[in-house]
């Protein structure tokens, strides 16, 4: 089954997740993860992972959820990471090579499609990795497939865009200083395609999930610098789009820069995050 719904591709935050775009977020790994790792704990929590349990983290990146889900089901349990980066997977397999975790395997291939081995693992695991799949129903189905009989699933996915500050803070000043606001994406992939959780039900069950929860989960995140939050929205959703307009760039960036002044607290620069917790079970058969 596909999903009726997928529109014309978006590519919302960065651009298509392959080794093209990997090279900036290899490099800003710290600050991301200061930025995201809040998230991804949360997402983690709701998934609730046990000792000696097997786990698939879908679009892993770096690898550093599958490096904290790997350290909670222990040396017992086991964690792949699936990624179509394999520079991304590279570095990922160098933090677990750093650890010494054993039970953390990494596999470079589109989750979407790929055959996995069926009723592998007890969850699925994502934190912003599963927004960009072209026919999300299809991939679920697929990724359900590798599920236990009422294995579990939990993932983080940004809300709409107006609901997620760290977005329209900078294309709201940037709108002030001469660059026309983008569209609000529709469902296609792309960082927004669950931003609504009708959606996100309606997917799901299509794919056979059930107990489906769609929780909202709102965080201040960052703790760096100014230049840190600029190198983080200029390699994102922010800076794909400021890009299109260089004769108003730099003063887009320079007011964007100002306004960071506002969010700046004694521990570093905190901006509001608004995100799904997304949870749900593979149907018993």
């Amino acid at each position: 089954m596909s999903d009726p719904e997928v529109t014309e591709s978006e590519t919302g935050t960065p651009g298509v997740w392959d080794d093209s775009r990997s090279h900036n977020w290899i490099t800003l790994q710290g600050p991301l993860e200061r930025m995201l790792a809040p998230i991804g704990e949360q997402a983690i929590k709701a998934l609730a992972p046990q000792k000696g349990e097997t786990f698939l983290d879908v679009g892993c990146g770096c690898g550093h959820t599958a490096l904290a889900l790997a350290r909670a089901v222990g040396p017992d349990g086991s964690v792949t990471g699936v990624d179509v980066s394999p520079s991304m997977l590279a570095a990922g397999r160098s933090h677990a090579s750093d650890e010494g975790l054993g039970n953390l395997h990494f596999v470079e291939a589109n989750a979407q499609t790929h055959t996995f081995e069926p009723a592998q693992f007890d969850g699925l695991f994502s934190r912003f990795g599963v927004m960009f799949f072209d026919d999300p129903v299809a991939a679920f189905t697929n990724l359900g497939k590798a599920l236990k009989p009422g294995g579990r699933l939990a993932f983080a996915c940004w809300r709409d865009r107006r609901e997620v500050e760290w977005f329209e803070m900078p294309i709201q000043v940037a709108n002030a200083n001469g660059v026309p606001a983008p569209d609000l994406p529709g469902t296609g992939p792309g960082a927004f395609a669950f931003a609504k959780p009708e959606r996100l039900h309606k997917v799901l069950a299509a794919a056979g999930f059930t107990d489906i929860d769609v929780t909202p989960l709102d965080l201040k995140t960052g703790g760096g610098d100014s230049d840190e939050v600029l190198s983080i929205l200029h390699i994102g959703f922010v800076g794909e789009h400021i890009k299109q307009f260089p004769d108003r760039e730099d003063g887009a960036w320079d007011a964007v820069r100002q306004a960071l002044e506002a969010y700046q607290t004694p521990d570093g620069v905190f901006i509001g995050t608004g995100t799904w917790i997304v949870t749900a079970r593979r149907t018993q058969v």
